[in-house]
């Protein structure tokens, strides 16, 4: 079921302001794609996943599943399943009885109720816990409940509302892996929703960047990652962050400080220059040299926080392999790689190479 989204706009008012929660949002949603819905908390991301399930009225705009305009239509007749990030259990019932509550209204046989319970629990992994309660449960499971209650109805669409933002870290990630598994396995158009970057980029088909309820960019995710449209993008997608720094074109080169590290096409102007934190590596017969003032081991690569060269203010941040020899305090060289580096307007922060 693919899923369009014509001019969306909710706007939330009261007598003294106006809130543009989502504003004039157009996207084409591919039949059996997960979509991840990303961007800061306020930028709109949940409203518009609460205004394609039917919760949420638009101001004004269109939804379409499909070629239905669905824009009007109660949630109860979507045919949507909607997880929410605090699973929306029912304490009092067992997994068996929360999976099997949306079946009710359904007018299903016993037999075809039943087929389906075996087949979602199944599906998610929970087969051995249906007859307990939702306390006897972790998180990860609890979590696994709500995907097969979604999915019990087979609806067309499955609308996930920052589904692991409860879990740990290691239960964020293999849940996210059994997310990805079943919407593979079931094919099912799926909207996720999330502020984590590294979440949406790892199971996504594509992702939405949303800010103040504007789309800034769509597209796959590591597309978006090495081609962002603007400075928002470039500096909310990636762990660590992109390194950012005045510059400026100069007949035909591209300047940071004193320091030449690219030629460039632009006319004479001063620039913003976004350089990610691969993009910087240590050599020899580096042009740059820096003090390196933290080290960070997280496993595969070290993290390395320096002094910037061009500002006593502020730090950079770059990533070797985990058997460098790097020490805190120790001056090393670097060079820039060619590629690696985002130039930006300085006015509009639109990227321009």
């Amino acid at each position: 079921m693919d899923i369009r989204l014509v001019n969306l706009t909710k706007i939330f008012a009261d007598k003294n302001s106006e809130v543009r929660a989502v504003d004039n949002l157009t996207i084409d949603i591919p039949s059996g794609k997960l979509i991840g819905l990303l961007g800061p908390s306020g930028c709109g991301k949940s409203t518009t996943l609460y205004m394609i399930s039917g919760l949420m009225e638009p101001s004004s705009g269109q939804i379409f599943f499909g070629d239905e305009d669905v824009t009007e239509l109660p949630a109860e007749k979507r045919g949507i399943g909607l997880v929410f990030q605090n699973y929306a259990l029912y304490p009092h019932m067992t997994i068996k009885q929360n999976i099997m509550f949306p079946l009710q209204n359904m007018k299903l046989s016993k037999v075809e109720a039943y087929e389906r319970l075996h087949k979602y629990a199944k599906l998610v992994g929970i087969e051995e816990l249906l007859n307990r309660k939702p306390k006897q449960l972790s998180g990860g499971q609890q979590q696994r409940v709500a995907i097969a209650r979604a999915l019990v109805k087979e609806p067309r669409v499955l609308l996930l509302d920052e589904p692991l933002s409860n879990l740990d870290a290691r239960l964020r990630l293999q849940t996210r892996e059994e997310i990805k598994r079943i919407q593979r396995e079931t094919g099912i158009t799926t909207i996720f929703v999330t502020h984590d970057q590294e979440e949406a980029m790892s199971i996504s088909d594509e992702i939405v960047v949303m800010k103040f309820g504007v789309m800034q960019q769509l597209g796959q995710p590591q597309y978006v990652y090495d081609n962002p449209e603007n400075q928002f993008v470039a500096k909310f997608l990636g762990t660590p962050p992109i390194n950012i720094f005045n510059g400026y074109v100069s007949n035909g080169q591209l300047y940071i400080g004193r320091e030449v590290i690219g030629q460039s096409e632009l006319s004479n102007q001063e620039v913003t220059i976004g350089i990610r934190p691969e993009g910087i590596e240590i050599s020899d017969d580096g042009k740059l040299t820096i003090e390196i003032l933290q080290v960070e081991n997280i496993g595969r690569d070290k993290s390395i926080v320096a002094r910037n060269p061009f500002s006593e203010k502020d730090t950079v941040r770059f990533i070797v392999d985990s058997d460098s020899q790097v020490e805190e305090g120790q001056t090393v060289k670097v060079n820039i790689k060619p590629h690696k580096y985002h130039v930006f307007d300085k006015v509009t922060e639109v990227r321009v190479k």
